[in-house]
């Protein structure tokens, strides 16, 4: 069996590249084990002459690539996971400074945001519902930094600050990890305080008035105290121009400060206190006119003769690659995030234990646009929300002879508070209201309609776990794990809705018939728009997971392994609203959500070849998801308002192959491809939202012709069979970098090329699959070349070289008018980067 070997390779889990080696080289000459990722093999350099590496196999075969994925330190290609290791010297060279980024370099991954808070992170296609921001639903992808489980996606939007390396795990986690994780675990590290001062700073420009710069300063305090801070700052113009405000929009405004304190008062415990803050506060986030599409809603209420009823009004540009918009609300995405942890960890007998105590904060302060034009429908759709999260983690990692174990605890509290406004306009009664009443020619009918929405959460977990690895022999080892798992859920939702009735008076827009105001015109047909709403939801319940992983050892770099999970997904509940009951009251039936249920299989091989200058990974894997989380809409018991809510599938199936190779043939050229097929879909879903095109018409049966203006619409859809929403079923990256010897300004070093890129075929954009929001496949390629020495680095960059038009995702717009919204992807971009380390 290869078993973790201690030695002073820690470095290689940061995967360098050719591009970071004469910064970060050791003294001894290390070797590159490639992986699912990009970058692949450091050169190879002499101590006496950088440019030049010697050709010192058995040095190279010293070299390991250490990652902590399983809680311990060990050689990346001996973990029988799939699993991909990027590190902050390659994050740096590719221009991947968030999450959004590092989607480009893993084939498997991805990321969807329209802002910060609606931002969705899956891998293999399933993570989160898509389509639907809620409070009270769990992420099934977890996202840790420096071992913190951050449980709110839109708090780990942030820069990456000082990042040693970047692990990314696929299919379940829950026996290993603090907070169960279904679909996979995304496991940041950043740089540890050091007892050697150092530091390293980096500046870059670029068109669109970009500007981004890095500082890390580390050093000793005292013999046993040292100290690591670290700022980050990027600034961007925004690509896409409205003409409204004469402003750019979708902007960059980004500042992150992260300081550490390593403590050793002996030799066997080491204490580290963090803190971070962190700022985004751009002009975003607009999504703009994308196309226009035929609905079932009545030929008067759709998008063309809507907008006729505004004489001169006319859309900027039907072509959303012009990059221009007239939204004319407020934009704004203030998004602060911070907090602080203290990891301690003593080497206690043959094992080590470790407590992670941890408080973050998030404040969102957004201001969006919420009917996507320049006309004043809604003049305000903001959800601030302030969130505290607790928590504390204990665990033991023992290493015996002939096993070893994990075995941990993990406490986790939340509590979120979103205090939401929407408001109303001049033009929302002509927009909303049917054109064939008199009600939607006066401008005052829905002018001001105010909902003011008060929704909290008080979340609980907690949970123990085990991880035992038995090496049955040298070569064998089996590994089982098992989780038990408790979840509180506890929410309130109140919407106070008020309108202006027929007699002038200011009135609380409620859905009760015994309202004095229930049958006045004006309130009845804000009724039909929104209306007040309150209950509180809760939701508790234990759960059991369990993995089994065996893995066999061929040869001593050619490793097999299979596995077995069951896992969950912990219930929710619905915190954006319910359909009401033709009596007025939430249908409470509806406002819980079931936990899904997993079943994961799983085989793969690992093996390295040509004296470890080439590795090739494989991993097949099966996923069924029962009660799959999932957007649906409803008019439950005969409600009269159509609405949106998180309820389950009956089933989903993921299954797929990827594959990963990286090769360093020579000291001067590497390269590395890595790619997923995926197959994946909805096998049984049957009260599915409807797209678009079956969407807006009567209430009448049969159901009518897809778009076709004032047919007949089904309640909902069946859409078994089809795509899940987010995932190609194709996706690869891949890249080269070649160097050579050179001398600039009498300094030794390597001028050097690389090219970087990636390719996703065709995807649904759309909860349920319509003809409107396919995104069609499309590649993006980047390019980079410079010189650099031991502590020098210049280079320019291209991203997105051939400027491919796409979009990142496509919406469908509120009230069935065809309106589909665009987030797009960015242009064509250069500029240049200075890195100096000491």
């Amino acid at each position: 069996m290869r078993r973790f070997r201690p030695i002073a390779v820690l470095w290689a889990g940061t995967m360098l590249t050719p591009a970071a080696f004469a910064q970060e080289a050791p003294t001894t000459p290390p070797v590159q084990l490639a992986l699912a990722t990009p970058p692949v093999a450091p050169a190879l350099t002499d101590p006496e002459d950088p440019a030049i590496a010697p050709d010192d196999v058995q040095a190279r075969d010293a070299g390991e690539i250490v990652v902590t994925a399983r809680r311990r330190e060990e050689n990346v290609q001996d973990v029988p996971v799939a699993i991909s290791v990027i590190g902050g010297a390659t994050l740096e060279a590719q221009g991947t400074y968030n999450i959004n980024r590092l989607t480009q370099l893993q084939p498997s991954l991805q990321f969807f945001s329209t802002n910060p808070r609606n931002t969705f992170i899956n891998i293999r296609g399933i993570g989160a519902p898509f389509g639907l921001t809620n409070d009270g639903f769990e992420q099934g992808v977890g996202i840790y930094i420096d071992q913190v489980y951050y449980n709110r996606i839109a708090a780990a939007t942030l820069d990456f600050v000082d990042v040693e390396r970047i692990e990314v795990l696929r299919g379940p986690q829950g026996t290993l990890y603090g907070k169960n994780t279904t679909a996979g675990a995304i496991n940041i590290t950043t740089r540890a305080p050091s007892f050697d001062f150092e530091g390293r700073a980096e500046v870059s420009i670029g068109d669109y008035n970009f500007k981004q710069a890095k500082v890390s300063v580390s050093g000793p305090l005292t013999d046993n105290l040292a100290a690591r801070i670290s700022v980050s700052s990027t600034d961007r113009r925004g690509t896409i121009y409205n003409v409204a405000t004469d402003t750019w929009i979708n902007s960059q405004d980004n500042i992150g400060v992260r300081g550490a304190l390593l403590w050793k008062p002996s030799d066997r415990l080491r204490l580290t206190l963090s803190g971070d803050f962190n700022l985004q506060d751009p002009i975003c986030c607009g999504q703009i006119y994308a196309r226009v599409g035929t609905t079932q809603r009545a030929a008067n209420r759709q998008y063309a003769a809507l907008t006729a009823l505004f004489p001169g009004y006319v859309v900027p540009s039907t072509d959303p690659f012009d990059r221009l918009t007239d939204l004319d609300a407020d934009l704004a995405a203030r998004n602060e995030i911070g907090g602080t942890s203290l990891r301690a960890e003593w080497d206690l007998g043959a094992g080590t234990l470790t407590s992670v105590t941890a408080w973050r904060y998030w404040d969102w302060g957004p201001k969006n646009d919420r009917d996507f034009t320049g006309l004043p429908v809604y003049t305000r759709v903001n959800n601030p929300t302030k969130q505290n999260q607790y928590t504390q983690e204990l665990r033991y990692a023992y290493d015996g002879r002939g096993f070893d174990f994990v075995i941990g605890a993990f406490g986790f509290y939340q509590k979120i508070h979103t205090t939401g406004v929407q408001e109303t306009g001049s033009a929302a009664s002509a927009w909303l209201l049917n054109p064939t009443s008199a009600l939607s020619r006066n401008p005052a009918v829905l002018n001001g309609v105010l909902a003011e929405n008060d929704i909290r959460l008080e979340n609980l977990s907690l949970a123990t776990f085990g991880k035992l690895n038995w090496h049955v022999t040298d070569r064998l080892t089996v590994s089982p794990g098992i989780r038990v798992n408790y979840d509180k859920k506890e929410g309130l939702y109140n919407s106070v809705v008020t309108g202006t009735a027929s007699d002038g008076t200011r009135q609380v827009i409620g859905n009760s018939p015994t309202s004095a105001y229930y049958n006045d015109p004006w309130t009845a047909a804000q009724r039909g728009v929104q209306a007040s709403q309150f209950f509180e939801p809760d939701f508790s319940d234990w759960n059991l997971s369990y993995d089994l992983n065996v893995s066999y050892d061929i040869t001593p770099d050619i490793l097999y392994y299979a596995t077995y999970a069951r896992s969950f997904k912990t219930g929710g509940i619905n915190l954006n609203g319910v359909p009401s009951r033709p009596d007025g009251t939430p249908a409470l039936e509806v406002a819980q959500i079931d936990p899904e249920k997993v079943d994961h299989f799983e085989i793969g091989f690992k093996t390295q070849f040509w004296d470890r200058r080439a590795t090739f990974n494989v991993a097949g894997y099966w996923t069924s998801i029962k009660d799959f989380q999932a957007s649906v809409i409803s008019n439950v018991s005969g409600s009269n308002v159509l609405r949106g809510y998180l309820a389950n599938a009956d089933k989903v199936r993921v299954r797929g192959i990827e594959a990963d190779f990286s090769i360093r043939p020579s000291q001067r050229l590497n390269a590395y491809l890595s790619g997923a097929f995926t197959d994946h879909k909805f096998v049984r879903f049957v009260d599915a939202p409807c797209p678009p095109e079956l969407a807006g018409g009567g209430t009448g049966t049969p159901p009518g012709p897809a778009a076709t203006p004032g047919a007949n619409s089904p309640a909902n859809c069946d859409v078994s069979g089809q795509w899940l929403p987010g995932v190609s079923k194709w996706a690869f990256s891949w890249g080269t970098e070649y160097n050579l010897p050179a001398k600039v300004l009498g300094r030794d070093g390597q001028a050097y090329a690389g090219y970087d890129a990636n390719y996703r075929s065709k995807f649904s954009s759309n909860a349920s699959r319509s003809i409107y929001t396919d995104i069609d496949g499309y590649s993006i390629h980047n390019f980079r070349a410079g010189f650099r020495t031991d502590n020098f680095d210049i280079f320019g960059w291209v991203r997105n070289a051939f400027d491919e038009d796409y979009f990142e995702s496509l919406a469908v717009t509120p009230g069935n008018t065809g309106l589909i919204s665009a987030q797009l992807g960015d242009p064509s971009t250069w500029g240049g980067t200075i890195k100096l380390s000491f």
